[in-house]
This record gives C-alpha cells, sequence and structure tokens, in this order.
C-alpha cells in the first residue's frame, strides 16, 4: 500500500463532503461558504496534482468519477440554465421547435403544452431571447423530458447522468492519448479532479462535458487513422456546442490535404445531418438572433472587451458593445486563423517549438490539442463573455502540455461568484482585474523564464 494512502483516504472523504455541502446546502449568494468551500476544494486538489504517486493515479481517477456522482442528485445551485433546457426539450416533447419562437410567445396564446408555464416561465434567466443550444444538446433535454416529463429535479438527474457518462469517457480517452503522446500519465489528475470542472460541469449542468468528449474521441480517431469517423466526432462536439467550429483550420496542416478533405467532408455530412431540424427559414432566424445577440448584448468577466469598453465609455460617452463586440470577434477571428496555420517545428525529445519550417503533409498530430489551447485562450482573451464553465475545455487542452496557467485560471475565475446577491447580480470589476491580472501574469512567466521546459 502506498505510504500516502491513508492522508488518500482522509483527502477523499474531506472533499466528498465538501462537494455535498457546497452542491446541497449552498447557495449562488452565499460567497463567503461558497468560497471557503471551493478553495478547500481547490487546495486539496493543488495537493493531490503536487503529492500523488503513480501508483494513486487510478485511486484518484475513481475519486473523481465519486466526486461527480456525490453531485447527481442536486439541483444546481450556482446556475439556473437548467430551467431553459427543460423548457426546451418540453416543448420539443408537446411538437414545437424550441428556436421557433421566444418563451413568451406560448404563454401569450395560450398554448396547451405539458409543463410549458408561467411557473417554469418565472424561472428563466433570458425569457426575452432565443434558445441558443445546438442540436445535441435539445436532444439530451427532450431525453430529460421523455424520461421525467412531470419532475424538474428528474429530467436534472437524468442530464446529470448523461454528463457523467461523458465525463468519465473524456477521462478514459485523455488516459489513452497521453500514452500515445507518451506524457506524463498523472496529466489525467488535472482534469479529472478539478473542482471547477466537476462542479460547473456535472453539478451546474453546462453541456462542454459533451463538447470534450467529442473533442478528445475524434483526436484519438484520427490517431488510429479513422478519419471519416474522427469527422463525425467533431460534428457531434459542434452539435454540442457551437465552439469547436474555431479548431476547425488547424486540422489542415496537420492532417494533410486528403486526409482533411475526407475529414472536413464527413464532419460537414455529420453536421448537415445533426442540423438538419433547424434547417427552415423561421428557426434559422431565431437561431441567427440569438447568435448574434451573444456579441451585442452579453457582456460578462471579459478582458480586452473590458478596456476597449471604457475606451468607448471615455471617448463616446457610452458602452459600444454593439459596434466593438463584432469587431473584436472578428479581430480573434484572425488571429485565431493565423494561429491554426502556424507550423510548430519537431525537436528531439517529442518536444515542440515555435518556429517556421516547410509544411510536410501529413503534419504532426500531437501539436492538435497545444495549437487548440493558443486558439481558444485568444478567443477567450477577445470575447466579451466568459463564464467559469467556458475554461474547462481550455484546463483540458492544457493537459497535454506543461503550462499550468490554466490552473491557476479555474482557481481564480470563481471570484466572479462573488457578484451575487439575493437581489441580483453585480459584477465587481476589481476582482475581474485581479483574476487577468494574475492569470496573464503567470502565463507570461511560463512564456518567458519557463520556456525550455514545456512540451509545446
Amino acid at each position: 500500500m502506498p505510504r500516502r494512502k491513508p492522508l488518500s483516504y482522509f483527502l477523499l472523504i474531506v472533499t466528498i463532503l465538501a462537494y455535498g455541502i457546497l452542491a446541497y446546502g449552498v447557495q449562488r449568494y452565499e460567497t463567503t461558504q461558497l468560497f471557503v468551500l471551493y478553495f478547500l476544494l481547490f487546495g486539496s486538489y493543488a495537493w493531490v496534482l503536487k503529492t500523488a504517486s503513480d501508483k494513486e493515479i487510478k485511486f484518484w481517477i475513481v475519486a473523481g468519477v465519486l466526486f461527480r456522482l456525490s453531485l447527481l442528485l442536486a439541483i444546481p445551485s450556482l446556475s439556473d440554465d437548467f430551467y431553459r433546457f427543460i423548457w426546451d426539450g418540453r416543448l420539443i416533447a408537446s411538437g414545437y421547435h424550441p428556436f421557433a419562437e421566444l418563451p413568451g410567445f406560448y404563454l401569450q396564446h395560450g398554448f396547451n403544452t405539458p409543463g410549458v408555464n408561467q411557473s417554469l416561465y418565472n424561472q428563466l434567466n433570458s425569457p426575452e431571447y432565443f434558445t441558443i443550444y445546438p442540436p445535441f444538446a435539445q436532444l439530451i433535454f427532450w431525453i430529460s423530458v421523455w424520461v421525467s416529463p412531470q419532475s424538474i429535479w428528474g429530467s436534472v438527474v437524468v442530464m446529470k447522468s448523461f454528463i457523467i457518462v461523458a465525463e468519465v469517457g473524456s477521462i478514459l480517452l485523455l488516459q489513452k492519448l497521453f500514452v500515445r503522446f507518451n506524457l506524463n500519465a498523472r496529466n489525467v489528475l488535472i482534469y479529472a479532479l478539478n473542482p471547477l470542472v466537476i462542479l460547473e460541469l456535472t453539478g451546474n449542468l453546462h453541456f462542454e462535458a459533451f463538447m470534450i468528449f467529442f473533442i478528445l474521441l475524434a483526436l484519438s480517431l484520427l490517431l488510429q487513422n479513422k478519419i471519416w469517423q474522427a469527422g463525425i466526432a467533431f460534428a457531434f462536439s459542434i452539435a454540442a456546442k457551437l465552439l469547436p467550429i474555431i479548431f476547425l483550420p488547424l486540422f489542415l496542416i496537420r492532417v494533410g490535404f486528403k486526409k482533411s478533405f475526407i475529414f472536413y467532408g464527413s464532419g460537414l455530412v455529420g453536421s448537415i445531418i445533426l442540423f438538419f431540424p433547424l434547417l427552415n427559414a423561421e428557426v434559422l432566424a431565431g437561431f441567427s438572433e440569438s447568435f448574434a445577440l451573444y456579441f451585442k448584448s452579453f457582456e460578462f468577466n471579459a478582458s480586452i472587451y473590458y478596456l476597449v469598453r471604457e475606451y468607448g465609455y471615455w471617448v463616446y460617452g457610452y458602452n459600444i458593445i454593439q459596434t466593438a463586440g463584432w469587431k473584436l470577434g472578428l479581430i480573434s477571428a484572425i488571429v485565431v486563423l493565423l494561429i491554426a496555420l502556424w507550423p510548430f517545428q519537431p525537436i528531439t525529445g517529442g518536444q515542440f517549438k515555435f518556429e517556421l519550417r516547410t509544411y510536410k503533409f501529413p503534419g504532426d498530430l500531437a501539436t492538435i490539442p497545444s495549437v487548440m489551447m493558443w486558439v481558444m485562450l485568444t478567443y477567450f482573451l477577445f470575447t466579451t463573455t466568459l463564464h467559469p464553465w467556458y475554461i474547462a475545455t481550455l484546463l483540458m487542452l492544457s493537459s497535454f502540455t506543461t503550462y499550468r496557467f490554466v490552473i491557476v485560471w479555474s482557481a481564480l475565475i470563481f471570484l466572479t461568484y462573488a457578484g451575487y446577491t439575493m437581489d441580483g447580480f453585480s459584477e465587481n470589476l476589481y476582482l475581474t482585474a485581479l483574476e487577468y491580472v494574475v492569470v496573464i501574469g503567470y502565463l507570461v512567466y511560463e512564456l518567458i523564464w519557463r520556456r525550455k521546459r514545456l512540451l509545446y
């Protein structure tokens, strides 16, 4: 038995208790209790990452699954998005398309739709907006309502069950990929035990869990030279959350023209099939409006955008999000494209450095996760909205490298919950500034002073 096993069992018990108290007994406006419990969890997580031996990896992977299972029966306390999930699912179950109309339409026109009522409507956090959730997510919503048509709690448990299965799949895929890339096996604990990932994906029902699983599945299939199957898996990741679209350009120079043609082709066919329910004018109009509103109306925990916004207040005297949002999105798209098409030069020992080289096809698949990390980081720095659960994917990608700034970020981004009160939400920009100063500062440290130790 490993020397640290008694301490491991102690940490396991303390951590499960902390997750239980946080999930079943604390509301998001109870800031002190929330932060005490979260940073207790994060301290335990950091200790395990630092001290766990190779013999304890399986123990802590099982622990990570147990932590997720401990949240299965809890109604999400840090997010109310799940009410919209159930609203959409109940519409689908009644034969109505969730993208076709705003939620208020069904109440104003007296639709006799089981469960779509004033009580549920009052729980929606954005009833004035069209739904934004793509087809695979809508499928899970519908299944949860089909299994539990009358109970919100029952539907939540069904959705959480799917998420836990996806999370277990992601952890297993990470293990296999780390072996193929000759990376440290303990890196799997970076994702498997991270409290932000556990609380936000399983605890608060965020569908990044499915996106992450399908991205990892696509990478695994690519390594097995199953190109068209990888394209289908990637289509599912887009159908779970639209964000993986930003990764598409980077496959071209790393898979090769012929294989990328198959990858993109199968991905396109898969996407057409998955998005087929959206292919009518009425639904596309609602979906497009939701997508446009994201860049023109939503703002939360931003970095570069907040600086631009302050400039707008200073020069024009008002919030310039209507123009700044899409312009920053365009700049982000250009930078992302440049990063995605930038070649990475292999050096000895399976490591990589940034250096121009002649394109060789097929390219280096081992660089894909790290390039994805830089692409996603760029998008996050330019976005107008960055919720805590968004960085779960970034954390997963960082586990393929020795960059650890995302671990720091997963601790500090939780501070955004300080803005919640019983009466609503007011963002604390001092905490936002602290978050980005520390995270970007740590990234600069890793880029400059630790560069020789980095894998990518």
